[in-house]
């Protein structure tokens, strides 16, 4: 029987970001601080994954853990979908690689999977999900879910049988988002853990697999540890959980 792991490396999505500065290096990848720090509060070893699809595969197999940052909007052109007048889209080769992570990932169901934010929506529409791609055009308290405004989440009964669902689902959770996931298809395995008080998808997971889950608040910078720092916490105590493979 392998030993448990005491030291969790925790892979973490970056942005690319074009930079205008005279110095010829403008392109350069980058996180919030507030992700690294949860992940080294809960006891894990950050590591930044710089995004090149052709590493997914190397990187998928070298971490035990993976968290998959919040950011800009998705093309939704990649699937024939126009795009929204107010859409803001991530870089394409962030998009291209973080599909491809969630890709290689599905041949590593043991490996724990934490969706924040845009990620939970990549994660939905890597399953076959599609997006509402502006709430303000569908909810009038579409801006409830802007500047990290603190508010309630609404656990479905699937919440119990989840990996998470020994956190307090009745704190409260901060959210930055203009977008978010339209209902799940049918044939999905993805299942909705909870939604907010206008009926938007907050969290979701894959049942087959340990711990793949998905929300749709930052909770690298929700106030309350609840769903904040205990996110990550058991994030971290999966991977322990998880024998070497």
């Amino acid at each position: 029987m392998p030993e448990p792991r005491t030291r969790i490396v925790v892979g973490i999505t970056c942005d690319l970001l074009d930079v205008p500065q005279p110095a010829p290096i403008r392109l350069r990848a980058a996180a919030g601080t507030t992700y690294t720090q949860a992940v080294i509060n809960a006891g894990g070893v950050p590591l930044l994954l710089v995004p090149d699809p052709a590493l997914a595969h190397a990187y998928a197999h070298l971490i035990d853990a993976l968290v998959i940052t919040g950011g800009h909007d998705i093309d939704t052109r990649t699937w024939g979908t126009p795009l929204h007048p107010k859409a803001t889209i991530m870089h394409p080769q962030r998009q291209a690689f973080e599909l491809a992570l969630l890709a290689a990932m599905d041949q590593r169901p043991h490996v724990p999977v934490l969706g924040v934010c845009l990620g939970m929506q990549l994660i939905g529409v890597h399953h076959g999900g599609s997006m509402i791609q502006h709430l303000h055009d569908h909810l009038p308290t579409a801006n409830d879910h802007q500047d990290d405004r603190a508010h309630p989440i609404t656990p479905t009964v699937a919440w119990a049988s989840s990996a998470i669902a020994k956190l307090d689902a009745g704190s409260l959770v901060a959210s930055n988002h203009h977008q978010a996931l339209d209902p799940l298809p049918a044939g999905t395995p993805l299942r909705v853990l909870a939604h907010s008080a206008d009926g938007v998808i907050e969290a979701l997971d894959d049942p087959r697999k340990p711990f793949y889950v998905g929300v749709q608040w930052h909770p690298e910078r929700t106030a309350e540890a609840a769903l904040g720092q205990r996110l990550f916490d058991a994030l971290i105590n999966a991977a322990k959980a998880t024998p070497q493979a």
